[in-house]
């Protein structure tokens, strides 16, 4: 299994980045990308430096990322930036990382306008800071009419979570005579979940070297593409995300066919 698994580590990289971005612009790119950004805290540890260090480096990764995703065509990018799970992480870390989307936002939210992207949210509001949910909120509001890449942050997002509180919704309404049991199938089901605007991913990018999916849009990735580097997350480039959409585009997609 783990030698498979090589199949999907970075392999080297063309010293012709423009080349290789008008190639994949010919080719069907992945409508939907969902990136599990991994390895801040070992980047930075790497360095002796604290944490959050990483953390603030990955968000300029993101940045960048978004900027390259909207130039050839992505759809949808989605990016796991806090899970439900995180809470448990020292109340430094966590202070630091529910104070980066102000600045992300704050600093990058005219070129995202500029740049005609639209930024959207899924996970538990409730539980955020006030200020946390300000800045996403105000960037949501900002950038509504944009009709361009749809930048898609996981905050506070656990999906075994999700799917319980879908299926809670499902039975509400089953109960109240709104749906019945004949007319619930896969797609209406998805329509619960809170990814139901957008399309499932196509291509699941993690980094930094770990294999598993950490509680992430179950449901969504049943049929999507995988992608694994051992690149950590802060060093995670635009030749990176450019190989593995050029892995995507040499796989054959089946969906259960031949």
């Amino acid at each position: 299994m783990l030698d498979k698994m090589k199949l999907w580590k970075s392999q080297p990289i063309s010293s012709n980045f423009q080349e290789r971005v008008m190639r994949i612009k010919k080719q069907e790119v992945p409508s939907h990308v969902a990136i599990i950004m991994d390895g801040n805290g070992r980047w930075a540890k790497k360095r002796a430096l604290p944490r959050v260090a990483g953390h603030h480096e990955g968000m300029k990764v993101v940045r960048k990322i978004t900027k390259l995703a909207n130039e050839l065509g992505v759809k949808t990018l989605t990016v796991y930036a806090f899970s439900t799970e995180n809470w448990k992480r020292p109340k430094m870390e966590v202070d630091f990382l529910m104070k980066l989307p102000e600045e992300f936002l704050g600093t990058f939210l005219p070129e995202l306008v500029k740049e005609n992207v639209q930024v959207k949210m899924m996970g538990y509001r409730e539980k955020l800071p006030a200020h946390t949910l300000r800045a996403v909120e105000s960037a949501i509001n900002e950038t509504k009419n944009n009709t361009g890449l749809i930048l898609n942050f996981a905050l506070n997002y656990g999906s075994r979570a999700e799917i319980l509180e879908a299926v809670k919704h499902v039975l509400n309404d089953s109960n109240n005579g709104i749906i019945s049991e004949k007319d619930l199938n896969e797609e209406t089901f998805s329509s619960y979940l809170m990814t139901s605007e957008l399309a499932d991913p196509d291509l699941l990018i993690r980094t930094s070297g770990e294999i598993r999916l950490s509680n992430f849009m179950l449901w969504q990735l049943a049929y999507s593409e995988f992608w694994f580097t051992d690149v950590l997350w802060p060093d995670f480039g635009e030749e990176h995300f450019v190989e593995a959409i050029e892995v995507y585009q040499n796989r054959q997609r089946r969906f259960g066919g031949v």
